[in-house]
């Protein structure tokens, strides 16, 4: 262990931090000492959100703004407490990914110069079943943060109607993401679908805000709605992660009431605890009630009655069932 090493005591575990005084974040000069000690005061939060999941590790061993790299699998010399699961990639290929058990595997990764975590839809106990649909608003070129939040009031809107209890984050930088946290009954399949459909229906009641075209020829200025994020073995940046972003930016869930004030670049590694502390975990109302996706799908399948085919997967994916020509409109062939 090096010297200047300094450890960490988490889930009866100690983590030696290494090199603990390394820059991660320029903005201010926060540490990878201070990462470890911001992840020990929100963990509360930050387990209820993506605790037992498994996560894909994005490192940075140069800090923020630096050359990083994705790392699937976990590293074959590592403690043996460990906790792992086995998971599939979209060409089918295996991985046996960390699983973030508790805040001792949050501070090993932490120590591996891994900022934040992208995150399993399904926990590491029931691999089978999502239980997250997560609405994804994607900022195209030229669509203001304001396009963003009117975009979520949509989003909001149109789960009350479907009498499903939905709750906002920042991604972090220029989006939102709507989550519903759910019982663990649905494939990944049937979430995307829901997710399709609730794509579509936000298209049709703002065509001039929100969009569900995939190909980026076809959306113009709008607020795209990324169902694909919901596609089986997809993750996405976790709720309470930092970005790699000089100014240490976190993925912060927020409540509904603060949706027209929330300011996503204000909500930092330096921020954010003083507001869980003041304010609690707004998503522990979600957490404590996982929703049913049947008042989602029924939107799916009025979609599939209608004659609608399934929206197009990426790329990495087989052709699916039903699915349109993978090809964008500007390079079909003609009839």
């Amino acid at each position: 262990m090096p010297d200047d090493a300094v450890v960490l005591e988490a889930a009866g575990h100690e983590i030696a931090i290494t090199h603990p005084h390394k820059v991660f974040f320029a903005e201010r000069g926060e540490t990878k000492l201070d990462l470890a000690r911001f992840y020990v005061s929100i963990a509360g939060p930050l387990l209820a959100a993506i605790g037992g999941r498994p996560v894909l590790l994005q490192r940075f061993p140069n800090g923020a703004g630096q050359p990083s790299f994705f790392q699937k699998r976990a590293p074959e010399s590592r403690p043996e407490w460990l906790q792992t699961a086995v998971v599939s990639t979209p060409n089918g290929t295996t991985s046996d990914a960390l699983v973030v058990a508790d805040l001792a595997h949050v501070l090993w990764a932490v120590n591996l110069a891994c900022l934040g975590f992208h995150v399993w839809p399904t926990r590491a106990a029931d691999l089978d079943h999502a239980d997250e649909l997560r609405i994804d608003l994607d900022p195209t070129p030229g669509v203001t943060f304001a396009m963003v939040r009117e975009a979520a009031v949509e989003v909001r809107t149109l789960f009350g109607e479907l009498g499903v209890l939905a709750m906002p984050k920042t991604t972090g930088n220029r989006g939102i993401h709507v989550y519903v946290r759910l019982q663990p009954r649905w494939t990944s399949y049937e979430v995307r679908a829901a997710a399709v459909a609730v794509a579509r229906e936000l298209e049709r009641r703002r065509p001039d805000l929100i969009t569900a075209a995939w190909w980026k020829e076809e959306r113009g200025t709008r607020v795209f709605v990324d169902f694909n994020q919901n596609a089986p073995h997809k993750t996405i940046f976790g709720a309470w992660c930092v970005r790699a972003r000089a100014g240490a930016q976190v993925s912060t869930p927020f409540g509904w009431e603060e949706l027209g004030t929330i300011a996503p670049d204000e909500l930092t590694m330096a921020t954010v605890p003083a507001r869980v502390a003041a304010h609690g975990d707004p998503w522990s109302p979600m957490d404590a009630d996982p929703q049913s996706l049947e008042p989602v799908l029924d939107l799916h399948r009025r979609d599939q009655a209608a004659g609608l085919l399934d929206a197009p997967w990426p790329p990495v994916y087989p052709k699916m069932p039903g699915e349109p020509p993978r090809v964008a409109p500007s390079r079909a062939r003609k009839p």
